[in-house]
């Protein structure tokens, strides 16, 4: 089913899973926590070595790639290759200083600027999602692999949000979609995760405070169990090196979905500057 990329597949998984092994031996230890500048948010060591590992056994495995990775400095890759990885070696920091589980390591694969392959990797409870779009995605837990679709959507809706970044755009969307049940999680990946194990059927993060790093894997492997990922008027980002900034929020929800919400997306989008 994944013939095309089945040894990326297999070394994104293995990378992975070793970043989040980094992750654990850093959870319960004390550790400092450094504010990045500009409001850009927390690091902590845990971040900084799940990053050399990740970069380091990527460019290992695949010597002609570029790879782009959150605390790496250096991005053009994203501009110099036609196959360029994109790392979050913690997505979700805030979660782990929480001390709360809900963060993931992110590995994805984008080709021709568009995200093809996608692994979410959340150490504590040791779930693995995985998918190549075009191909299939599922999911790895409790000793068990299972394929996943995103399926028919509940109504009234169920939204996934952010546990750290809650707003009154978000508010706004939920009132005027009339949706009452809300989950809140941390980390982008572990949304989507979520979102394809079908938890809740619409995720919206109606913010500019995200990169591609954070949605390239999550993209790949919601498209790849049949979703849709966009900004918030309903467009894919691209992955050639032009922005690196999500600067229209992110949605990822089925087509279904998507043509029910758009209007209401792109209308509290614009209202809010970010379309």
């Amino acid at each position: 089913m994944r013939e095309r990329f089945a040894r990326e597949l297999q070394e994104a998984c293995r990378i992975a899973r070793e970043a989040g092994r980094i992750l654990l031996e850093v959870y319960d230890t004390d550790y400092e926590v450094i504010e990045k500048a500009h409001d850009a948010g927390p690091v902590t060591v845990a971040d900084k070595r799940a990053n050399d590992h990740v970069v380091a056994a990527l460019r290992t495995a695949f010597p002609g790639d570029g790879v782009v990775a959150e605390e790496s400095p250096d991005t053009s890759d994203a501009a110099r290759f036609e196959r360029c990885w994109f790392v979050d070696p913690l997505d979700g920091t805030r979660e782990f200083i929480k001390h709360n589980g809900e963060f993931a390591v992110h590995v994805g694969l984008a080709v021709g600027g568009e995200a093809t392959l996608g692994v979410v990797y959340r150490p504590v409870g040791d779930r693995l999602y995985a998918g190549v779009v075009g191909h299939g995605c599922w999911l790895e837990a409790d000793g068990t692999r299972r394929e996943l679709r995103i399926g028919p959507a509940h109504q009234p809706l169920r939204l996934l949000t952010s546990r750290s970044h809650r707003s009154r755009k978000l508010e706004a969307i939920r009132r005027e979609l009339g949706i009452a049940e809300v989950v809140a999680m941390g980390s982008v990946g572990v949304k989507c995760g979520a979102l394809v194990e079908g938890v809740a059927d619409l995720y919206v993060h109606a913010s500019r405070v995200s990169s591609r790093w954070d949605s390239c894997a999550p993209e790949a492997v919601v498209r790849a169990a049949g979703g849709v990922f966009t900004d918030m008027a309903g467009e894919r980002y691209r992955y050639d090196g032009s922005e690196l900034e999500n600067r229209r929020g992110l949605v990822a929800c089925s087509e279904e979905v998507l043509r029910q919400v758009r209007p209401v997306l792109e209308r509290v989008g614009r209202e809010a500057g970010l379309l």
